[in-house]
């Protein structure tokens, strides 16, 4: 009886140190950690040279580098070959677009559409349409979307059917007035694709 009284008394005293224990403890303290490497990740140097690093790709083996390239193609360059017109190269590398915001004027005069227009350009031209321009300009074009009854301002394409296509694939690039720029959100290819259906509203086919 004495023995279990003792390791009663015992096991409170144990308990009462550390409850003390625990309550002198900082909020700041995380206490033990039984995964330490989960929290205090090791910083590896990711552009650092390694001394004797060795890779069969290089110098048979001998002497290597631990900073190899990039696997071809998997950097997004702005500069890439459509594919469109097999065996002519004037409708290749015509995505590349620089002509600066304020310079309109010029991609009237010099943008032509590299895109064919083609039953599945044009369509996709339209799916396009549908997911960034149909809020604003209407499910026709006539600038009477969801958001244009709000944001006011926004043309109605049935009067533009003289508009070129570089001034449309130029705003939607930049964009011009209210109308924000899609550079950024639309390939240049998809942003052709589009013109294609923006001309196609303007003559209200």
């Amino acid at each position: 009886m004495k023995f279990t009284r003792l390791n009663r008394s015992l096991l409170l005293m144990a308990a009462a140190m550390l409850t003390i224990t625990a309550c002198k403890r900082g909020h700041d303290n995380p206490g033990t950690q039984y995964a330490p490497n989960m929290y205090e990740p090791v910083g590896y140097e990711p552009y650092k040279q390694e001394e004797g690093f060795k890779t069969p790709y290089t110098d048979k083996g001998t002497k290597g580098t631990a900073l190899w390239l990039p696997v071809k193609g998997t950097v997004s360059r702005r500069n890439y070959n459509t594919g469109f017109g097999e065996g002519d190269t004037t409708t290749k590398d015509l995505m590349i677009y620089n002509i600066p915001a304020d310079s309109i004027e010029i991609s009237e005069r010099a943008l032509v559409n590299p895109v064919p227009l083609t039953e599945k350009t044009l369509a996709e031209g339209k799916e396009y349409y549908t997911r960034f321009c149909q809020h604003c300009h209407g499910e026709t074009g006539k600038g009477d979307g969801l958001v244009a009854a709000q944001y006011k301002g926004v043309p109605n394409y049935g009067g533009m059917s003289g508009m070129k296509e570089g001034h449309i694939f130029h705003v939607i690039t930049h964009g011009r007035g209210r109308m924000w720029p899609h550079g950024s959100q639309i390939t240049p290819e998809d942003r052709w694709k589009i013109v294609h259906y923006v001309r196609k509203l303007q003559t209200g086919g």
